[in-house]
Protein backbone atom coordinates (compact mmCIF):
# COMPACT_ATOMS: atom_id res chain seq x y z
CA UNK A 1 0.00 0.00 0.00
CA UNK A 2 1.39 3.15 -1.05
CA UNK A 3 1.38 6.47 1.26
CA UNK A 4 -0.90 8.80 -0.41
CA UNK A 5 0.46 12.32 -1.30
CA UNK A 6 -1.52 15.28 -2.77
CA UNK A 7 0.13 17.53 -5.54
CA UNK A 8 -0.64 21.46 -5.49
CA UNK A 9 -1.68 20.98 -9.02
CA UNK A 10 -5.01 18.30 -7.38
CA UNK A 11 -5.75 20.52 -4.99
CA UNK A 12 -9.56 22.12 -4.77
CA UNK A 13 -10.23 25.02 -2.70
CA UNK A 14 -13.68 25.33 -1.38
CA UNK A 15 -15.29 28.92 -0.16
CA UNK A 16 -16.81 28.46 3.44
CA UNK A 17 -18.59 31.34 5.18
CA UNK A 18 -19.15 31.43 9.21
CA UNK A 19 -20.95 34.00 11.35
CA UNK A 20 -19.11 34.60 14.24
CA UNK A 21 -21.92 36.15 16.26
CA UNK A 22 -22.05 34.67 19.42
CA UNK A 23 -18.98 32.14 19.07
CA UNK A 24 -16.41 31.52 21.65
CA UNK A 25 -12.86 32.44 20.19
CA UNK A 26 -10.65 29.93 20.85
CA UNK A 27 -13.75 27.22 19.72
CA UNK A 28 -14.33 29.08 16.37
CA UNK A 29 -10.48 29.84 15.50
CA UNK A 30 -9.83 25.86 16.45
CA UNK A 31 -12.30 25.10 13.51
CA UNK A 32 -11.24 28.04 11.43
CA UNK A 33 -7.32 26.96 11.50
CA UNK A 34 -8.43 23.31 10.75
CA UNK A 35 -10.19 24.50 7.54
CA UNK A 36 -7.38 26.83 6.07
CA UNK A 37 -5.10 23.67 6.82
CA UNK A 38 -7.30 21.44 4.80
CA UNK A 39 -7.08 19.06 8.02
CA UNK A 40 -10.93 18.29 7.45
CA UNK A 41 -10.02 16.69 3.81
CA UNK A 42 -9.06 12.93 3.66
CA UNK A 43 -6.37 13.96 1.28
CA UNK A 44 -4.24 16.16 3.77
CA UNK A 45 -1.11 16.39 2.91
CA UNK A 46 1.06 18.27 5.49
CA UNK A 47 3.47 20.24 2.98
CA UNK A 48 0.48 21.43 0.44
CA UNK A 49 -1.28 24.39 1.33
CA UNK A 50 -5.06 22.34 0.40
CA UNK A 51 -7.14 24.20 3.15
CA UNK A 52 -10.53 25.83 1.94
CA UNK A 53 -11.08 29.95 1.88
CA UNK A 54 -12.66 30.87 4.83
CA UNK A 55 -14.84 33.66 5.21
CA UNK A 56 -15.37 35.13 8.96
CA UNK A 57 -18.33 37.94 9.26
CA UNK A 58 -19.84 39.59 12.60
CA UNK A 59 -15.98 39.38 14.12
CA UNK A 60 -17.08 42.46 16.18
CA UNK A 61 -19.41 40.06 18.10
CA UNK A 62 -17.31 36.96 19.51
CA UNK A 63 -18.03 36.05 23.11
CA UNK A 64 -15.04 35.51 25.44
CA UNK A 65 -15.06 33.27 27.97
CA UNK A 66 -14.43 33.78 31.71
CA UNK A 67 -12.87 37.14 32.42
CA UNK A 68 -11.03 37.32 29.07
CA UNK A 69 -12.80 40.42 28.10
CA UNK A 70 -11.41 42.64 31.03
CA UNK A 71 -7.43 40.82 31.44
CA UNK A 72 -6.60 39.22 28.25
CA UNK A 73 -3.93 41.23 27.05
CA UNK A 74 -2.01 40.95 23.72
CA UNK A 75 1.11 42.41 23.65
CA UNK A 76 3.68 43.78 20.81
CA UNK A 77 7.37 45.29 20.53
CA UNK A 78 8.31 48.15 18.19
CA UNK A 79 11.87 47.72 18.23
CA UNK A 80 13.54 50.26 20.65
CA UNK A 81 14.62 49.66 23.78
CA UNK A 82 11.56 49.89 26.61
CA UNK A 83 9.01 49.53 23.52
CA UNK A 84 6.78 46.90 24.63
CA UNK A 85 3.17 47.68 24.59
CA UNK A 86 0.03 46.11 25.66
CA UNK A 87 -3.84 46.84 24.69
CA UNK A 88 -6.46 44.52 26.53
CA UNK A 89 -9.15 41.99 24.09
CA UNK A 90 -11.48 44.63 25.01
CA UNK A 91 -9.97 47.73 23.97
CA UNK A 92 -9.24 46.01 21.04
CA UNK A 93 -13.01 44.61 20.07
CA UNK A 94 -14.19 48.11 20.78
CA UNK A 95 -11.74 49.74 18.80
CA UNK A 96 -11.37 50.54 15.33
CA UNK A 97 -9.83 46.55 14.03
CA UNK A 98 -12.43 44.28 16.26
CA UNK A 99 -11.40 41.49 13.48
CA UNK A 100 -7.70 41.40 14.84
CA UNK A 101 -8.49 39.47 17.85
CA UNK A 102 -10.30 36.34 15.37
CA UNK A 103 -7.43 36.76 13.06
CA UNK A 104 -4.46 36.73 16.19
CA UNK A 105 -6.44 33.93 17.83
CA UNK A 106 -6.18 31.74 14.30
CA UNK A 107 -2.59 32.89 13.22
CA UNK A 108 -1.49 31.12 16.55
CA UNK A 109 -2.57 28.05 15.68
CA UNK A 110 -1.42 28.03 11.93
CA UNK A 111 2.08 26.61 12.05
CA UNK A 112 4.81 29.61 11.34
CA UNK A 113 6.85 29.37 8.67
CA UNK A 114 6.46 30.21 4.49
CA UNK A 115 3.39 27.76 4.40
CA UNK A 116 1.61 28.89 7.22
CA UNK A 117 2.07 32.52 6.09
CA UNK A 118 0.14 31.20 2.88
CA UNK A 119 -2.63 29.60 4.28
CA UNK A 120 -3.14 32.36 6.43
CA UNK A 121 -3.86 34.35 3.40
CA UNK A 122 -6.81 32.14 2.91
CA UNK A 123 -8.74 34.08 5.62
CA UNK A 124 -10.88 36.83 5.32
CA UNK A 125 -12.29 38.17 8.41
CA UNK A 126 -14.91 41.10 8.68
CA UNK A 127 -16.31 42.99 11.49
CA UNK A 128 -19.37 43.36 10.21
CA UNK A 129 -21.84 41.42 8.31
CA UNK A 130 -21.05 42.69 4.59
CA UNK A 131 -18.45 41.13 2.42
CA UNK A 132 -17.10 41.49 -0.83
CA UNK A 133 -16.90 37.64 -1.49
CA UNK A 134 -20.46 36.81 -2.79
CA UNK A 135 -19.51 35.92 -5.95
CA UNK A 136 -17.20 33.25 -4.88
CA UNK A 137 -20.95 31.50 -3.59
CA UNK A 138 -19.32 30.37 -0.28
CA UNK A 139 -20.65 27.84 1.53
CA UNK A 140 -22.32 28.51 5.10
CA UNK A 141 -21.11 26.46 7.99
CA UNK A 142 -23.04 26.63 11.06
CA UNK A 143 -20.21 26.22 13.51
CA UNK A 144 -22.85 27.06 16.91
CA UNK A 145 -24.77 23.52 15.77
CA UNK A 146 -21.03 21.25 15.71
CA UNK A 147 -20.81 21.54 19.65
CA UNK A 148 -23.39 23.67 22.09
CA UNK A 149 -20.19 24.76 23.90
CA UNK A 150 -19.31 26.87 20.58
CA UNK A 151 -21.62 29.53 21.14
CA UNK A 152 -22.44 31.80 24.38
CA UNK A 153 -25.24 31.95 25.97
Amino acid sequence: MKTFSQKPADVTKKWVLIDAEGLVVGRLASIVANRLRGKHKPSFTPHVDDGDNVIVINADKVALTGKKYTDKTYYWHTGHPGGIKERTARQLLEGRFPERVIEKAIERMIPRGPLGRRQMKNLRVYAGTEHPHTAQQPETLDVAALNRKNKRA
